[in-house]
């Protein structure tokens, strides 16, 4: 993907307010740099603002500008020689898109504002992180991996069942489970009017006390909709851990904490940007093996006639000139065939 800083020009825009400002906008079109027209509400989503739909309520609001003037309706078009102001401020430029996993803690909620003045993720997450928006939500009381990015139209798309992405999760829950009823909910299952897909639920290990582990998995994602349809059968879930969003994983990410996901991983599972080649690379030395000193030549025999001569080994209790085993005066006795000794006949 082409960086999107690049072959740009400051452009003078007109605000609302009849300052002249200058954003940066991109050069003017040639033949080979036409411009690309698309939605104002999906140039929104990827700068990184909010999602599509946010943006549509934005402008019906009238907080949307384009050239100076206001928009009142989200199907419009704009291409990147358009000035675009936002409650009075220039769109920020789109960046190259980019993903980051998130250990979310339970106590805290999946929003930017909280009417009720709760903890929101926004607020533990590093300030060195760009403006991030979060693809689905978990409760407050659920925990585990959540995806972030600063692109919207990515956390549309990750986020709309047609994409076929799994969730995992991990429930404990409380009450007597069968595994008979978890496995009905694979054919679909609906809870006081409303209709949730195939769940795959799967008792973890057999049932020992009060509580048990039930790892479930669905391609849906509808308002707390494990806790749900896991109620409707009999069982309170006391804890929710979501383990996997497609093929990202959990993992050993600690409680709280963030990692982005590296340029080629996005290339192999979004299909965005391309695919890091080997050229232009540093490639590892081979590691040199330390050299050995050369051995030294085995000591020559010592040839000194005052040398002490080397100790014969014998018993603490020997004399010297005796086997041991034997007395002095008497031969040691012979043993016939049986093993015993055998007797002389005078």
């Amino acid at each position: 993907m082409a960086n999107p800083t690049t072959n740009r020009t400051r452009q003078v825009c007109a605000p609302a307010d009849g300052k002249t400002a200058t954003t940066d906008q991109a050069a003017p079109p040639t033949d080979d740099n036409a411009p690309k027209a698309e939605r104002i509400a999906k140039r929104m989503a990827r700068a990184g603002l909010c999602y599509r739909r946010e943006a549509e309520a934005w402008i019906e609001a009238g907080r949307v500008r384009v050239n100076g003037k206001l928009l009142k309706t989200p199907a419009h078009t704009v291409t990147d020689r358009d000035c675009i102001d936002v409650d009075g401020k220039p769109l920020p430029q789109a960046e190259q898109p980019r993903v980051w996993r998130y250990h979310k803690p339970t106590g805290i909620v999946t929003t930017n504002h909280d009417p009720q003045g709760r903890p929101t993720i926004f607020d533990n997450l590093p300030k060195s992180l760009p403006r991030v928006i979060t693809v689905g939500r978990l409760d407050l009381n659920s925990e585990g991996l959540l995806l972030l990015t600063n692109d919207g139209e990515i956390a549309r798309k990750l986020e709309l069942p047609s994409t076929g992405w799994q969730r995992k999760y991990r429930a404990r829950v409380h009450g007597t489970v069968d595994q008979a009823k978890l496995s009905k909910l694979a054919d679909g299952h609906e809870v006081s009017g409303i209709k949730y897909g195939p769940i795959q639920a799967v008792l973890e290990r057999a049932q020992t006390g009060a509580n048990a582990w039930v790892q479930v998995s669905l391609r849906e994602g509808k308002n707390r909709e494990v806790r749900k349809v896991l109620e409707s059968i009999g069982l309170t879930v006391n804890r929710l851990i979501r383990i996997s969003y497609g093929p990202f994983l959990l993992g050993n990410l600690p409680e709280g904490g963030v990692e982005e996901l590296a340029p080629h991983v996005l290339a192999d599972q979004l299909g965005i940007g391309e695919r890091r080649s080997k050229e232009g690379h540093a490639v590892a030395k081979p590691r040199q093996k330390p050299k050995r000193k050369p051995k030294s030549p085995p000591k020559a025999a010592r040839t000194n006639p005052k040398a002490p001569a080397e100790k014969s080994k014998r018993t603490p209790h020997q004399k010297p000139g005796k086997k041991p085993g034997t007395h002095a005066g008497h031969a040691k006795p012979q043993r016939g065939k049986t093993g015993r000794p055998s007797r002389r006949t005078s």
